[in-house]
């Protein structure tokens, strides 16, 4: 789809001249590169590499290694995966949190939780799962195609996550798909479990700040679409970002989720600012901007047992009627 070369540097002019007759006999000037203009022409160099190495483990993996190079006996052989057989259960008469979230709002869906008994289990594998592991690539024909059995099976979920991050611009960008329509698609074929997406603040799906009005407008038209709850993050855990997106987020009437973003290491002391009184401050400025669920985003696999258990358990003693949710 699109490659990346390296920055550019000044490796091919260093090598012409390390390669020029003047400069090895030691007979420069200093209007040495004046003379030689050709130094600042880059050597040719061979092109499509990266393809042709990509092209090369691709059909030893698929077809073994050559014979003509010693390999021997038959190419690896082909695993068919097992595709599991979901039966239908019948329903409980219990009311899923998507109607709960639909009747009575987002105060209300955030209170069921709270009062679950139990954990939730939030399922990443339409976005979160696949942006990190095939750089956003399924596409929404193969979602489809699981969406009833994963209905099934997850039909007590907190939420399933198909949405937001990186799967918008890539489904106009390289997919050719419109976001618009995988949304609709997919509330169409799971009603019943609440949907969850990833919303950059001010920068709602996009790379820079966008206006107000725009993330207003977007938020309102996820909601229509069928999106129920929108984590709202910030990378720097910077609050005047998200203000945006949680406003826009309740004014549109979705479940605003406001996320923690951890890092450093809470249960040891030396570890500098990122103290558990640093995110104690930030989770009080989330609450009061009125969020409906803390998140604690753990994106780099930094939250260790003994920290996750100072983290939730003073989290929980502060605001003990907000649900609290962890990613990582």
């Amino acid at each position: 789809e699109f490659r990346v070369r390296g920055v550019k540097t000044n490796i091919p002019f260093l090598q012409n001249v390390m390669s020029n007759e003047e400069f090895l006999t030691g007979s420069v000037t200093t209007s040495f590169i004046d003379e030689n203009p050709g130094l600042l022409e880059p050597k040719k160099i061979r092109r499509n590499r990266g393809n042709k190495i990509l092209e090369y483990l691709g059909n030893i993996i698929v077809n073994g290694n050559a014979t003509e190079l010693g390999a021997t006996g038959p190419p690896p052989s082909r695993i068919d995966p097992i595709v599991p057989v979901i039966e239908e259960t019948p329903k409980s008469g219990e009311r899923s949190l998507k109607q709960i979230f639909d009747q009575e709002g987002a105060p209300a869906f955030a209170k069921a939780v709270r009062e679950k008994k139990g954990l939730l289990l939030t399922d990443t594998t339409w976005r979160d799962a696949h942006q990190s592991l095939l750089a956003t690539r399924v596409r929404t024909n193969d979602i489809l195609k699981i969406a009833k059995p994963t209905a099934q099976v997850l039909s007590n979920a907190y939420s399933l996550e198909n949405w937001g991050g990186a799967t918008y611009d890539v489904s106009y960008r390289f997919l050719r798909e419109d976001p618009w329509e995988r949304l609709g698609k997919l509330r169409e074929a799971v009603p019943d479990i609440p949907f969850q997406m990833l919303l950059r603040g001010a920068n709602a799906v996009g790379y820079t700040a966008y206006p107000d009005n725009v993330v207003h407008r977007f938020c309102d038209l996820a909601v229509k679409h069928g999106m129920d709850v929108f984590r709202v993050f910030d990378s720097l855990n910077y609050v005047e970002n998200m203000r945006l997106g949680i406003d826009a987020v309740g004014g549109a009437g979705g479940i605003v989720e406001g996320a923690i973003c951890y890092t450093g290491d809470i249960s040891d002391p030396e570890k500098g600012k990122y103290t558990l009184e640093y995110y104690l401050d930030f989770a009080r400025q989330l609450v009061n901007l009125g969020v409906h669920v803390l998140c604690i985003k753990d994106m780099a696999g930094l939250l260790k047992p003994k920290a996750a258990t100072m983290l939730v358990a003073a989290l929980r003693k502060e605001h003990p009627n907000v649900p609290i949710h962890v990613h990582t």
